[in-house]
């Protein structure tokens, strides 16, 4: 698909996006990165844009969440502490700040469809799930969107702080969060 010119390239620019956003990662510091001539990125690629939206859909800057990942037994507690497992394992400190660097006016949008897969994903699991454990009598009948969306941000929160400030705010270690704040999820959704 990619030749190792190509990835290098594509590499580069998503490390440089990371530290410096998209706005101020510029083509000389792409090529200076990726061992290239400035005009190489030129021949392979269209410009940045066309770097970011290939690198986007590459594993290493993709978390490739999908509807399979996501494996239940019916077990409220154990299900959602699996969920967030999951969602973790994949959404990265990384990639939060892969999303963060590519928020630009210059992108115009062309980013979002690629940045909003996993939460489209993961949310679409969730309202699944939460109509399921509705029907089978397993929680109280609530609107699965609002708890979907609030369980999806208790997990981009930890990422987030993660990825953002890392121990010099997070006094938690990742299993002891996830256990905690489900239990917590858990007692509200199910009403004791």
């Amino acid at each position: 698909m990619y030749d190792e010119t190509q990835l290098k390239i594509m590499d580069a620019a998503m490390t440089l996006i990371i530290d410096k956003g998209y706005s101020g990662a510029t083509t000389r510091d792409i090529a200076k990165m990726a061992g290239v001539n400035e005009s190489t990125i030129f021949r392979r690629f269209d410009g940045k844009k066309e770097i970011v939206l290939a690198a986007m859909e590459l594993p290493k800057w993709n978390p490739g969440l999908s509807e399979s990942d996501f494996i239940y037994h019916g077990e409220l507690e154990e299900d959602l502490i699996s969920f967030s497992n999951v969602y973790m394992s994949k959404v990265t400190p990384q990639m939060v700040k892969v999303s963060i660097g590519l928020r630009s006016a210059e992108l115009q949008g062309a980013a979002l469809p690629g940045i909003m897969k996993v939460p489209v994903v993961f949310k679409k699991v969730l309202v699944n799930y939460f109509t399921q454990m509705i029907a089978n009598g397993k929680m109280r009948d609530c609107n699965v969107e609002s708890i979907s969306l609030q369980f999806i941000a208790m997990n981009f929160g930890f990422v987030f702080l993660d990825a953002s400030f890392g121990d010099k705010l997070i006094g938690v270690s990742k299993a002891e969060y996830i256990r905690n704040s489900i239990k917590v999820f858990v007692s509200g959704i199910c009403g004791e």
